[in-house]
């Protein structure tokens, strides 16, 4: 992983680095109104958004149409964009001031094959437009694993994958087996690994569908982060 962020690091820095400044500079702009991230130092943003985000870009297969849950401030889905143009995205936000974000970063950077949907992910899940519709789920920091797995596994067709942006501690994943069995999965890859200049540790999780999920699945009222599988 150590020669896959070096090589995402480069790309980031000098063959996309016009993108990833009008990334960067859009960020800061909107982020007093719109509480968009905590993180607003120009090496932090770099370090913890950009190449944490880059980590997991060669999972994706080519021409793959992804769910991001929880879209936030674009991350991973801009990342991921910007260095895979060739993956199409349907990101999923419930807050509307961060969806107006998304369209403004879609529409300045010039990026195709962007939707973005003011919606919630426990009732999209339950969608017939939307379940098991995507060859990928993703997700950044947006709840514990097992809360995690039923809103996004919904989204993913059989043999299709969710990949889950983690912390450092890989617990987690492993305590989340019950949720990936019930809800069609099974945990396929751990990736650990180490942001460079001591930025911290994170993890990639690679789920994969196995079987449908089932109807009841996500139970929506706030049961997925109350009553967790």
């Amino acid at each position: 992983m150590e020669k896959v962020l070096k090589e995402k690091a480069n790309i980031i820095d000098v063959e996309k680095r016009e993108l990833f400044e009008n990334f960067r500079n859009l960020l800061i702009e909107y982020n007093g109104k719109y509480n968009l991230t905590a993180i607003t130092d120009e090496k932090e943003i770099f370090y913890k958004h950009f190449l944490d985000s880059a980590a997991g870009a060669d999972l994706f297969k080519k021409d793959a149409h992804v769910a991001e849950i929880g879209s936030g401030a674009g991350f991973p889905s801009i990342v991921l964009k910007i260095l895979r143009p060739d993956l199409s995205f349907d990101l999923f936000e419930s807050v509307g001031k961060k969806c107006e974000f998304l369209r403004v970063v879609v529409d300045k950077l010039g990026l195709s094959g962007m939707n973005i949907y003011n919606l919630r992910a426990e009732e999209c899940g339950r969608d017939k437009k939307y379940r098991e519709r995507y060859d990928y789920a993703t997700a950044r920091a947006v709840a514990r694993m097992n809360t995690l797995c039923e809103y996004c596994m919904p989204f993913v067709k059989v043999g299709g994958q969710f990949i889950a942006y983690k912390g450092g501690n890989a617990d987690e994943i492993a305590e989340a087996k019950t949720a990936y069995k019930i809800l069609g999965g099974m945990c396929k890859q751990v990736i650990e690994y180490s942001l460079p200049n001591e930025y911290g540790e994170r993890t990639l999780a690679v789920i994969e569908k196995t079987s449908p999920t089932p109807p009841k699945y996500p139970r929506g009222q706030g049961k997925e982060r109350k009553n967790p599988l």
